[in-house]
């Protein structure tokens, strides 16, 4: 198939089980991932199955079904800084040095050594401050980078022009999701049947199995069929963008629930609420959702002044969305420094403000203000492992070691003082920069003083090093909900954001700042999906939107006055109760974009980016059904 026709294609590339080939009986659910083979189509990479229930029963139990089809483009990730890596030859170990921006040093690491052949001793990465990642800067350029540096015996630097980063970036893919939705007259979801496409380019994807789990999580159903197909095309391989596949899927589900809710004369948030998804209900793996703050967001938006005052055709959209929360393990450690200070050492990079929270962390455990604690992001071959700076899992995982690595630390400074102050460790705390006795402040011993003890000649105590290491933990997963008001000229087709309020289930804000931070920049990119930005491409898979002249991304003209909301339904596995927040926000925002238009226009479009071209055409197409006897 060309590019086109696979991602048109309504053929089946798999018959589905049971009956009729629509669903499979009983009430488990059940999972299957294929690689293209046999007689599918060659650029089939994979597909993924996803059923519970009786699909036809519950279509047939359905008083009203909604269905269409949604199509998404690919959108770059709009990062300042172009994909930039520096590689070194190293004499000593006949390998290489890599500097560069990248979300993964190990994973850049691990990449490198499997691609060359090399050790993991020869291999060093030194990670830069990243100009923005969004998910792109994980591996790219390191290898080829680091394959020419050892070809020639010099070191070689590799910028990529933006024309270039834009005709190869790892992007988010273009998707083409049909979703049927059946509900009796209650209200309640009796069936879910979708399809997703994605265009995952010139090397297979990852996409279809995420998006399909959150397209049929999100909400309660007994019956459901989910089929997700990634199709190989003759354009540039895809990557994460913040919530990879999230924004799709939910942009499909969340548009048809809110067509539901209209085609039943409900209230949308109403209608969510009596069917969203809790703990431990199943997703469409199977697996159970971890505790999480779907309701709580919906509650929090149903009682928000935008929804509670809003009148038919003022412009108002609402939607919601959520990512699962990423998971891997992390290790950390906590040195004490001859001054009274702290140097807390990870494996991680700060791409969001993510040392700041690592701060407050070590500081809360080790009772001493921040200025005492400085976090360093080390390079290969001097810091403790730690996973890439993606998937909203930077501080739910790396933050978990470094309390643990705090805690061990501040266990080994009571230690040293009890012998000092001859008193029991429960008995003392740290405050002021010093160890005391609890009631007795006059009694103490300064952390200075300790750290003499245990970093000089002839010391008698060990010096204060304090380990921390997690494994893997559960997913916590995070939800956002958008409220937007939007005007429409029905003249030039312009649709513009007025006011759009972001609810976001945060776990526990360790730094309320960095969070309301993270909630404002996924709900401006949120607008760029929503409005402006798509990757088009001729039907031989040639970009003709390479630059930023014909790239449209959101300026501060168009993303609406945003106001951040924060729920705090607390992880039972990040520090503090904390979890990820950098994906949520930015997934449902297309979605309520949508929705809104909806209301004050009546016309859905169902296409992204929502661009004048395609209100005038749907409002032409409205205008058309009236007149047609």
């Amino acid at each position: 198939l060309d590019p086109e026709e696979a991602m048109r294609s309504d053929a089946p590339l798999v018959q589905p089980d049971g009956d009729g080939g629509e669903g499979q009986a009983g009430g488990h659910a059940s999972v299957t991932v294929e690689k293209a083979r046999g007689k599918k189509p060659r650029n089939a990479a994979n597909v993924v199955r996803f059923t519970r229930g009786d699909i036809k029963q519950g279509f047939g139990e359905a008083d009203m079904v909604v269905e269409d089809t949604y199509t998404t483009s690919r959108v770059y990730q709009g990062y300042l800084e172009p994909q930039a890596t520096v590689a070194v030859p190293d004499p000593a170990t006949g390998g290489v040095v890599l500097y560069t921006a990248t979300q993964g040093i190990f994973y850049v690491r691990a990449a490198v050594c499997d691609l060359l052949g090399l050790s993991a001793q020869q291999v060093r990465v030194v990670p830069m401050a990243i100009g923005g990642g969004f998910g792109s800067k994980i591996l790219f350029t390191q290898g080829l980078t680091a394959a020419l540096a050892l070809k020639v015996r010099r070191p070689v630097r590799l910028v990529l022009p933006r024309r270039e980063d834009f005709l190869v970036a790892n992007v988010a893919p273009a998707s083409r999701i049909a979703v049927r939705l059946g509900a009796r007259q209650d209200g309640t979801l009796t069936a879910l049947s979708a399809r997703l496409i994605f265009d995952c380019g010139a090397q297979p994807g990852e996409t279809a199995s995420i998006a399909g789990i959150l397209l049929g999580g999100y909400y309660k159903v007994p019956h459901l069929f989910i089929e997700g197909i990634e199709v190989m095309t003759h354009k540039p391989p895809i990557g994460a963008y913040r919530a990879p596949g999230a924004p799709q899927a939910t942009f499909a589900i969340e548009v048809t629930m809110d067509r539901l809710a209209r085609a039943l004369g409900r209230d949308a948030i109403a209608l969510r609420l009596q069917n969203a998804s809790a703990e431990k209900d199943p997703m469409p793996n199977g697996r159970p959702w971890q505790r999480m703050g779907l309701r709580a967001v919906l509650e929090r938006m149903r009682d928000h002044p935008l929804w509670k005052s809003r009148r038919p055709g003022d412009g108002v959209g609402v939607a919601v969305g959520g990512w699962p929360g990423g998971v891997e393990s992390a290790s950390a450690c906590v040195r004490a420094n001859p001054d009274g200070t702290f140097h807390v050492v990870v494996g991680a990079v700060d791409l969001t403000g993510t040392f700041t929270g690592m701060t407050q962390i070590a500081a809360e455990v080790l009772g001493v203000p921040a200025d005492r604690i400085r976090v360093v992001g080390a390079d290969t071959d001097q810091a403790p492992y730690a996973g890439m700076a993606a998937g909203s899992k930077t501080l739910y995982t790396v933050g978990a070691a470094v309390r643990l690595a705090a805690e061990d630390a501040r266990r080994q400074i009571l230690a040293i003082a009890a012998k000092e102050l001859e008193a029991r460790e429960d008995d003392l705390e740290i405050a002021d920069g010093q160890v005391e006795v609890s009631g007795a402040p006059a009694r103490g011993i300064g952390l200075d003083e300790i750290a003499e003890k245990s970093m000089s000649f002839g010391a008698k105590y060990p010096p204060v090093f304090g380990r921390g290491s997690v494994a893997a933990p559960k997913q916590s997963p995070g939800f956002a909900g958008h409220l937007v008001k939007v005007s429409v000229d029905r003249e030039t087709g312009e649709v513009r954001i007025e006011q759009q309020v972001v609810v976001q289930d945060v776990g526990f804000a360790i730094n309320p700042a960095a969070v309301e931070g993270q909630i404002f920049g996924g709900a401006a990119q949120a607008t760029g999906w929503a409005l402006f930005e798509g990757m088009i491409y001729d039907g031989s898979g040639t970009l003709l939107s390479s630059t930023f002249a014909d790239y449209v991304l959101p300026k501060a003209s168009t993303v609406a006055p945003l106001q951040a909301e924060m729920v705090e339904v607390a992880s039972a596995e990040g520090p503090f109760g904390a979890k990820g927040v950098g994906e949520p926000p930015v997934i449902a925002g297309a979605a309520a974009v949508a929705s809104a238009l909806a209301d004050a226009t009546g016309v859905y479009v169902t296409d992204l980016p929502i661009t004048p071209p395609r209100v005038l055409a749907a409002l032409a197409q409205k205008s058309s059904d009236r007149s047609t006897p």
